[in-house]
């Protein structure tokens, strides 16, 4: 099997260590993973804020990067999403507003090959103990486009419960979005740092040392409330604590 790690922006930017992990991972499960260096945006940001046409070269240029591979592995809930959900839309209005049916047929073979990191590991590989070890209190955010959008269920959590040394604990109102939304923190930045300060509190109620989720864009928000609110949690992606273990320092 072919695969390819599909990093995103926020986490090439900004949080490299991620991908890192991600590659440690998969290798340590068997999976020899490449980097395809032609990767640019997927072109979410675009999309989201109203430029679908500025939006459709970057989803071609996607396809035509990642198109040789069985499976494109992603540490991101949130352009998963992007890929498997506003794709196919891209290209049906494409085709609907008489620009044929080319862009849909590009962009098709990529769709299904997509997968978030904990889908591929419980869904394509079969495993949910990735033999990792992280001797922390950790509380789990599912991010809104994990949850609805992609529809990952329980499968971070089955992940995480089988991490030697860490305890789950629950997060109140886990399910209720941390703010960030992308330009939805600029364009309501009040909304979205009540939101935010929302979250946050919850996740301290737990006494938990880490909040983990699946998406860095979502921690990033999160992260930075922590830090004003001076809380002491730590935000972690999921991919560095299943990476973890006891021949590598826990993050």
């Amino acid at each position: 099997m072919r695969v390819a790690l599909f990093l995103t922006c926020v986490n090439d930017t900004l949080y490299p260590e991620t991908g890192k992990a991600v590659v440690r991972l998969l290798r340590r499960l068997g999976v020899d993973v490449d980097f395809p260096p032609g990767q640019t945006c997927c072109g979410q940001a675009h999309y989201n804020t109203g430029y679908r046409h500025e939006a459709e070269p970057l989803a071609r240029h996607f396809a035509e990067v990642f198109g040789g591979y069985d499976a494109i592995v992603t540490p991101s809930g949130s352009c998963g999403a992007m890929v498997r959900e506003l794709y196919p839309r891209l290209g049906e209005r494409a085709r609907a507003e008489g620009r044929g049916g080319g862009l849909a047929k590009v962009l098709a073979p990529v769709v299904p090959r997509t997968y978030e990191l904990t889908e591929f590991l419980v869904d394509v590989l079969k495993v949910t103990d990735v033999g990792a070890y992280y001797p922390h209190r950790v509380t789990y955010h599912p991010t809104c486009h994990g949850l609805r959008g992609l529809g990952l269920g329980d499968r971070p959590r089955r992940l995480l419960e089988a991490v030697r040394g860490l305890e789950l604990v629950e997060l109140p109102g886990a399910e209720e979005c941390c703010g960030f939304g992308g330009t939805f923190a600029v364009k309501n930045a009040a909304v979205s740092t009540a939101m935010g300060a929302d979250k946050v509190r919850n996740a301290a109620s737990t006494g938990a040392e880490v909040l983990c989720a699946a998406d860095n864009s979502c921690l990033m928000h999160i992260g930075g409330t922590m830090a004003r609110l001076r809380t002491g949690m730590r935000p972690v992606h999921i991919a560095e604590i299943l990476a973890s273990t006891e021949e590598e320092p826990a993050v």
